[in-house]
């Protein structure tokens, strides 16, 4: 008998004493897991649990019943929370925690304790086991939010011995505080482990009836959670008000969870009740819901708004549209489903926001875990040396710049370097997201490709330098250039006759290799049609077709939000859709060809033709002998009265408005764009040929002239602006 106690003794001593210490319902879902990992290994961990914080106030729903029901044992319940609705409260809070914990943990006797977050009840849990000379790892430590919480959480990180950190812009950060890197795991968000492994319950529906009825559906319904923001209370309860104002409004079946203990939380209570939420048939407000019934109703929600770090974490696990409202999660990392609200000044402004991400859905972000945080914990508190010196030491590396996704910040700094490859001038221009070009250089277009690339690289040079000087942060390039282009590779695979030299010509990969910078290339007629997408005429519209009346003819086809390219890439050919079996002869070698009668080309041959024949100049008109024959001559005639101008002027057009009119046909858009020099020249015959010849289906269909100035460059833009930032705003 006396060997085996010594035995069972040995054990115990050779085992890590490792307590929990949990304070609140969110921080739970995080340690929960842990604390599961740790049970699970009997024979190398003792595991204590501490209950205190809101856990243990009936207000909150006495959430501690979850983790008893989770078959743990409580070692210990300390009630902590001193009532109050100001900041006074959660300081006498923190200093009753301080009195009670010093008896805990010298019974307790940890080696290590673990500590969540950035709650003021686990900055007195780390102040006393740092006083008691108990080692501390800080779960979640090195992430930043707008809220006083951020500076607990480092004050926290710096009492912390070890750190447990879910990103690696968080391990940087904690770098960049000076923390030792040996002593930092980049394991991701312990709650990822349950939530990617759990959230495809085929009893979904069941969770989400039971909370918000039976008439309910997935993705019709929304997701409340707002918190006071303790360093601006009076301004965080201006925003809970408008937000439910806004939802309201919305009319949608609303799950509203209460706000946390926080100065402030009763005052937000009371907006709620005063506007009567609780009782509204729209509304289910509740004080706690189970993690694992919980992720499964923001998992398949239409959208989640307010300020809860769910909503900017795990939410994106499942590709939840989120509106983060205020600055409580201000520089936290976000996937693209979060839409920032920074200054909620108004109901319309959330209202719009819900607008724009209810029913959305986005990929999957896995930022902040890959569903194997815990085994990186566990096996990290195995190589923990109880012999190591206690004293930190600290380091002093670089930190790395975190990436705002808040939208004003990208609409006023984030930019693209925009190329047009001309037959006639090489053009390269800042862009910024809005759209404005904030800086343009030209020059004209070198006869080799030696000499063209070495001065396309040179003004993107120039342009680089220049866009730091005017605050715009390059993301990419984007190149608009004329003949055929595989776009996925960045290859020009056959160019026209106005740009000799380029047949397989791969742009993306030297522009790259120079710039450092990501590359997109395309023909300038998708170029056109792309910018009238993100700031024209088809800003919204699903299907429409951009035609450019230029030198020659070319354009776009947009067809359920995205540019039609065919197998070898050359579909929306435009100007060589043949409205004539016998027609004049099209620079591609055919006959017929709509851009052999509209194209500028085409009219300038014309009004040769008749200025040869002396069938040209007309009473009014004015020409100078060394001036050059032009389109503009011919039209300039028609408009005079030349009755040999207006002819070949109508059998252009009538090319022109026939081979939309097969357009039409084809692909059934709800808007056709005229682009180029010739546009509003062509849009009124065009339109009147559409409604004359066009099928009834099709007569209706609106012909409108671009307004933009610079389609190719901002066509190239938008290529950067869209897919750099992963997002269409």
């Amino acid at each position: 008998m006396d060997k085996k106690r010594t035995e069972n003794q040995n054990l115990c001593e050779k085992r890590l004493r490792v307590c929990v210490a949990t304070c609140n319902r969110a921080d739970y879902s995080k340690l929960a897991p842990i604390m599961f990992g740790i049970k699970s290994h009997p024979e190398e961990f003792d595991l204590e649990v501490v209950v205190l914080g809101s856990h243990l106030i009936d207000d909150y729903g006495n959430t501690f019943r979850m983790i008893e029901q989770d078959d743990f044992d409580i070692g210990s319940k300390l009630h902590t929370i001193v009532r109050g609705e100001d900041e006074a409260a959660m300081v006498e809070s923190v200093g009753l925690a301080l009195v009670k914990l010093p008896d805990v943990l010298q019974r307790l006797r940890p080696d290590i304790l673990v500590i969540h977050g950035d709650r003021f009840d686990a900055l007195a849990l780390a102040t006393a086991a740092a006083l008691m000379n108990i080692r501390i790892l800080h779960v979640e430590g090195g992430e930043v939010s707008g809220t006083i919480d951020d500076s607990i959480r480092h004050a926290i990180s710096k009492l912390a011995h070890y750190h447990a950190c879910c990103t690696r812009m968080a391990e940087q950060h904690l770098i960049a505080m000076c923390e030792d890197h040996s002593r930092i795991l980049l394991a991701g968000c312990p709650s990822y482990d349950k939530l990617l492994s759990t959230h495809h319950r085929e009893d979904y529906m069941d969770i989400i009836k039971s909370w918000l009825g039976d008439k309910v559906q997935e993705y019709d319904y929304i997701v409340a959670l707002q918190h006071p923001v303790t360093t601006d209370i009076q301004k965080s309860i201006k925003i809970y008000e408008l937000m439910l104002d806004a939802l309201l409004s919305f009319n949608k079946k609303t799950l509203i969870l209460f706000p946390n203990i926080d100065a402030g939380s009763k005052e937000m209570v009371r907006v709620m009740r005063k506007k009567g939420i609780e009782q509204h048939p729209n509304f289910r407000a509740v004080k706690h819901i189970p993690f694992e019934q919980f992720i499964q109703l923001v998992c398949r929600a239409g959208c989640m708004i307010g300020n809860s770090s769910c909503g900017v974490r795990e939410a994106g696990a499942f590709g939840t549209p989120v509106i983060n409202l205020g600055t409580r999660q201000t520089g936290r990392e976000t996937g693209e489903n979060v839409l920032h609200v920074r200054d909620a000044d108004t109901q319309n402004k959330i209202y719009h926001a819900l607008e724009l991400q209810f029913g959305k859905r986005y990929p999957c972000s896995k930022i902040y875990g890959d569903g194997n945080a815990v085994p990186r914990i566990i096996k990290f508190l195995r190589t923990i040396d109880l012999d190591e010196p206690l004293q930190k030491t600290f380091c002093f590396p670089p930190v790395k710049d975190s990436i705002s996704q808040d939208i004003d910040h990208i609409l006023e700094t984030q930019s693209a370097l925009a190329v047009d490859l001309g037959g006639t001038n090489l053009r390269v221009a800042i862009v910024c997201m809005r759209g404005n070009i904030v800086k343009k250089y030209t020059q004209p277009n070198p006869k080799t490709y030696e000499a063209r690339m070495q001065l396309l690289l040179k003004m993107c040079v120039d342009a680089m330098r220049d866009a730091v000087g005017l605050n715009c942060r390059i993301l990419g390039v984007g190149v608009s250039t004329g003949g055929r282009v595989n776009p996925q590779e960045g290859v020009v695979l056959h160019s026209t006759k106005l740009i000799q030299e380029w047949s397989s010509v791969d742009l993306r990969t030297p522009i790259s290799d120079a710039l450092h910078l990501p590359v997109w290339v395309d023909n300038d007629g998708n170029c056109a049609a792309l910018a009238e997408r993100k700031f024209g005429h088809g800003k919204g519209v699903e299907n429409f077709v951009t035609v450019i009346t230029g030198t020659g003819i070319g354009g776009g086809i947009i067809h359920h939000n995205e540019l039609v390219y065919g197998t070898t890439f050359c579909a929306a050919e435009l100007g060589h859709i043949m409205v004539s079996l016998e027609g004049p002869e099209c620079s591609c070698g055919s006959r017929g060809c709509i851009e052999a009668y509209a194209s500028g080309m085409a009219l300038q041959r014309e009004a040769k033709r008749l200025h040869d024949e002396d069938l040209l100049k007309v009473e009014g008109m004015e020409m100078k002998l060394s001036e050059p024959i032009t389109a503009g001559h011919l039209i300039n005639a028609a408009r005079l009265g030349n009755s040999k101008a207006d002819a070949v002027l109508n059998k252009a057009s009538t090319a022109l408005g026939v081979g939309i009119v097969n357009i039409l046909h084809i692909v059934n858009p709800t808007l056709v764009i005229l682009s180029g020099v010739l546009a509003s020249y062509y849009q009124a015959p065009v339109q009147r040929i559409i409604s004359e010849r066009a099928l009834f289906s099709a007569q209706s269909i609106k012909v409108l002239t671009s307004e933009l100035e610079e389609p190719a460059l901002l066509g190239a833009a938008s290529m950067v602006l869209d897919y750099a930032t992963r997002r269409i705003y």
